[in-house]
């Protein structure tokens, strides 16, 4: 008995559909892909920064991070203490005036840093986050913007703060190389 050509074309294309299904969920997510943006804030006491933005392809959302090394900022001996300090420190202020936070920070470590991570509603459209770290006297203040799920741009941002190249960037710049 011999199948008609059409039935044996469908049933070939049904496998080929399955097989290209499973090869997609399979698949490692694509990481984000960011670029470097000019520092859009303007000058103050501190010298201006790094900043990026990673697009709603890539992120799930626009997101932008702003980080900077503030030498000599911190408390030598207790380094980033409180979420009130993360408040303060965190360059949140620059993105807008009128940020309130989500709820308590937590503990983070970034590039050998150890401090703070909280996340901020700015206008009930976006989300913000601060994250303030020490090494030793030295601090990097880093602030973040994103529409969006406040996990999901927290996630991109400390995914990006996690990259060998800012990893790198961070820890030369705390200790003023």
């Amino acid at each position: 008995m011999t199948r008609p050509w059409p039935v044996i074309a469908a049933m070939f294309l049904a496998l080929a559909g399955l097989s290209a299904v499973a090869g997609y969920e399979m698949a490692p997510p694509r990481p984000a892909q960011w670029r470097e943006i000019a520092w859009p804030f303007p000058r103050d006491g501190w010298p201006a920064g790094r900043a990026f933005h990673c697009g709603v392809a890539e992120c799930g959302a626009d997101v932008e991070v702003y980080l900077r090394p503030k030498l000599g900022f911190c408390n030598c001996d207790s380094g980033v203490a409180d979420d009130d300090e993360v408040d303060r420190v965190s360059d949140v202020d620059m993105i807008s005036p009128r940020f309130v936070p989500l709820k308590a920070g937590d503990v983070v470590d970034i590039a050998e840093m150890r401090g703070r991570i909280r996340a901020y509603d700015l206008d009930g459209k976006r989300t913000a986050v601060g994250i303030a770290v020490s090494h030793r006297c030295d601090l990097m203040a880093v602030a973040a913007q994103g529409k969006g799920d406040t996990a999901n741009v927290q996630r991109e941002v400390l995914a990006l703060l996690g990259s060998q190249q800012i990893v790198k960037w961070m820890t030369a710049a705390v200790q003023g190389r």
